[in-house]
């Protein structure tokens, strides 16, 4: 097997794990809202907790395992994503079997639920490790392959993921009569694309990362992130363990855990972290906000106008998911021309664009138009980033590249979101108060997340009111929503502002160049 041929073996094996994981996400997130609602009793609130079982262990393993992925080797993460895999699917069995035990009802069948979704949390969150295991070895492993057009490959790298969603959207849809008489076909499917990765990976050869093949030291690895990227991903970690497994420990308490880490971190490596990584670890917060954190704004946007049409509103993901693949893998001549920086500017732009023109549309025709420009501007922002911290930060190895990732997804959860469901509320509630201020007097409630208290209209005060009351409320809150999208452009907006100052610094230097890991 020739070098060539072998990297792009590798390569294709890389993408299906990736496959493999969007897979996983789209499946649970279609199986949860419905069917794992119904076959286990749940209400809204445990299905988030189980939606998020299968997300926190993600972003935290990304992180975690590149701390020691060099040394435990690629091959080894590989496996390890798999067996995961296989328990899951183990886990998810058990929870069908216990809860569709013949002669179930009553007190039994209560049981029987609750004890089914035990197992089936405990398999998304060994779910969660192996995704996050994935992303852990294929993105410093692509880097590594394509250490002369990092951007560009790990864009096509990362087609995978909407690649996924679109395989996994189209058959669960396809297949959804046959799901309702038995999800665990859904499951099964998840391990097509996870043998075959195996298979493609198995015998190969892994490439030494190029960090450790450049003779730079674990220290100089860690030093590259430095005390101040610790402190950032630490505080994300913790809370996140904090809100997820319900610890209750106060944000005073998670400041001085986070800093003692950061301290003793900071003292080992001697090093605040390199400044452009700091600076792109900030700007991936907003980047995965808007990436992420706005996904099921735009999808419940098009659910109505979709349902009026006569067809499933999940293929509008498969939309949205089918037009960032189709860009990522056609990534190559726009980033040469552009640069990843140029690149990312623009895709901020187009960001705000769409999201502006979201907060208003109407009719099917114009939401598809205003969701495609969201949707071309949005395809390139993660594996951009992505590749940009590779090129600028080759010291950092595994480390780096893997934790810029987690930290955008630990953001979602616990300031994205949060915010996004903030300015909804506080939309709707200032709406309400103009329009029906008596109204708005009896169901306002004040509130606190991670950023501060706010007023909100209280849903439980609401079902008290009259019913043509309730309508009125309901009309003015759905009206807000999507107007809150105006609000949320707030984030492309900053992004913006921080990618024009890069472009600036980097033409102060003579232009945009990658940064060769001999040059340090």
């Amino acid at each position: 097997m020739t070098k060539d041929s072998g990297s792009q073996k590798i390569f294709w094996g890389c993408f299906i794990a990736l496959v493999t994981t969007s897979m996983a996400f789209i499946t649970r997130a279609i199986l949860i809202d419905g069917t794992w609602q119904n076959e286990f009793g749940i209400d809204a609130t445990k299905a988030g907790e189980l939606f998020g079982a299968g997300l926190w262990p993600f972003a935290i393993s990304i992180i975690l395992f590149s701390l020691f992925i060099d040394r435990i080797g690629y091959k080894f993460s590989m496996y390890f994503s798999f067996v995961c895999y296989l328990l899951y699917a183990i886990f998810a069995t058990i929870a069908y079997m216990t809860v569709n035990a013949a002669g179930l009802e009553g007190e039994a069948l209560r049981a029987a639920q609750d004890t089914a979704y035990n197992y089936l949390f405990i398999g998304s969150v060994i779910l969660g490790l192996g995704n996050g295991t994935v992303e852990a070895f294929i993105n410093p492993v692509v880097a590594t392959l394509y250490s002369k057009e990092k951007s560009k490959w790990l864009n096509i790298l990362h087609a995978g993921w909407p690649g996924g969603l679109v395989l996994g959207g189209v058959i669960t849809i396809l297949l959804s009569g046959v799901v309702e008489q038995n999800w665990l076909i859904v499951v099964g499917l998840l391990f097509i694309p996870a043998i075959v990765y195996l298979i493609m990976l198995i015998g190969v050869e892994f490439p030494v990362n190029e960090r450790v093949a450049a003779g730079t030291s674990y220290k100089e690895m860690l030093a590259e992130f430095g005390a101040i990227g610790a402190f950032i991903a630490s505080w994300l970690i913790f809370s996140e363990l904090n809100n997820a497994l319900g610890f209750g420990l106060g944000w005073v308490v998670l400041l001085v855990i986070s800093l003692a880490t950061a301290v003793g971190y900071g003292l080992y490596c001697r090093s605040l972290g390199s400044p452009i990584l700091i600076i792109l670890v900030l700007l991936m917060m907003p980047l995965a906000a808007t990436e992420l954190g706005t996904d099921g704004w735009i999808t419940g946007l098009m659910a109505e106008p979709m349902a009026a049409a006569g067809a499933n509103p999940a293929w509008i993901l498969v939309y949205t998911s089918l037009i960032m693949m189709i860009l990522r893998f056609n990534v190559g001549p726009i980033v040469k021309l552009l640069g990843p920086v140029g690149l990312l500017a623009a895709c901020s732009v187009l960001a705000i664009v769409g999201l502006y023109l979201l907060s208003f549309a109407a009719g099917l025709v114009f939401i598809f138009v205003a969701a495609t420009i969201y949707g071309v501007g949005k395809s390139y922002f993660w594996p951009t980033m992505l590749g940009l911290v590779a090129e600028q930060s080759p010291k950092g190895g595994a480390l780096t590249l893997n934790a810029i990732a987690g930290i955008g997804m630990l953001a979602v959860g616990i300031l994205g979101a949060p915010y996004i469901g903030n300015v909804q509320e506080t939309k709707a509630q200032k709406a309400l108060e103009a329009e029906a201020p008596a109204i708005s007097e009896v169901v306002t409630t004040e509130k606190s997340f991670v950023l501060g208290n706010y007023n909100a209209i209280d849903q439980n005060l609401v079902a008290e009111l009259p019913a043509d009351q309730q309508e009125l409320v309901g009309s003015i809150q759905q009206s807000s929503n999507q107007s809150a999208l105006q609000n949320i452009a707030l984030l492309p907006f900053i992004m913006l502002i921080g990618y024009i100052g890069l472009f600036l610094y980097f033409k102060s230097k003579g232009g945009y160049k990658p940064v060769a890991i001999s040059d340090h």
